[in-house]
């Protein structure tokens, strides 16, 4: 007669085909329908043996993450900025390192204003939302909008702003082409995190479970914050600022893009890792 394989067995399993323990710990959290932080469960768990159909589902899990789908996909589930987000493969898996234009972003924004002074904040190609999200939840009396050319995208943005119950406008146009001044107003705060990988990068592969029209952006994978740069200036109040989110080795580049178009104190902030992961400027005024 078998045995039902545990807890301990299945981080085994999952260690000894190569996957790192804190992705398996999350697909089997996943399998056992525990919260997806629980990790300490596991540990005091770990002579649990998992039901038949538990048993039947983790190779399933394991197969697609060793495929090099993401875990968030696999789950429907990634933490951003402590807000618990649904993704699929219709947007990009958030990663922690844009947690640094989050952070960026809160400390060009006081938290106090002047009387009847409103926060404005732009987020182009939101995503999943993770980013405008961050901010309205940060910035709750500030007005934050987000847009996006997926219509996929968007579905999934709104779905997390209802379920989070934060009151972000989005918007569906390519970068600027659908706002209107007159409509939304200047923007204290333009954020991106657009797509910065160059076509044909031998990085995409590793990739090919995420939106492909979200990652590359022309030959040198800067077509798409050339666009922004030069387009920001006509929706940014005096004062206002630009960040941008872009590639470990884009940084010098990015700098230039925004002294040529006439921003002030451009300057660059690193990730987890120490890499220059976002640069920004402030348009005069």
């Amino acid at each position: 007669m078998s045995t039902a394989i545990t807890v301990a067995q299945c981080l085994q399993q999952a260690h000894s085909r190569g996957l790192a323990r804190v992705d398996a710990q999350m697909l089997l959290l996943h399998a056992l329908q525990r919260p997806l932080h629980d990790r300490a469960w596991l540990l005091a768990h770990d002579q649990d043996s998992l039901t038949p159909e538990q048993e039947c589902a983790w190779p399933a899990l394991l197969a697609r993450r060793l495929d090099g789908e993401p875990v968030a996909y696999i789950t429907g589930r990634k933490d951003f900025f402590g807000l618990s987000l649904a993704v699929d493969a219709r947007v990009l898996d958030p990663r922690p390192d844009t947690e640094t234009l989050v952070d960026w972003a809160l400390a060009c924004l006081p938290e106090t204003r002047a009387e009847n002074a409103t926060q404005r904040i732009l987020d182009l190609g939101t995503g999943s939302g993770a980013v405008a999200l961050a901010l309205q939840h940060a910035r709750p009396q500030a007005q934050v909008w987000a847009v996006d050319a997926s219509s996929d995208a968007l579905a999934v943005a709104r779905a997390n702003a209802a379920r989070l119950q934060l009151a972000v406008h989005f918007v569906a146009s390519d970068w600027f082409s659908a706002l209107s001044v007159a409509h939304t107003g200047r923007f204290d705060l333009i954020v991106s995190n657009p797509p910065y990988v160059a076509e044909g990068d031998p990085h995409l592969a590793a990739l090919r479970h995420e939106p492909l029209q979200a990652l590359t952006s022309g030959p040198d994978g800067l077509d798409a914050i050339r666009q922004i740069i030069a387009q920001a200036p006509e929706h940014l109040a005096e004062g206002g600022w630009l960040l941008l989110e872009h590639g470990w080795d884009q940084a010098l580049q990015v700098q230039a893009l925004l002294r040529r178009a006439g921003f002030e104190q451009v300057q660059s902030r690193q990730d987890l890792a120490g890499i220059a992961r976002c640069t920004g400027a402030r348009w005069p005024g």
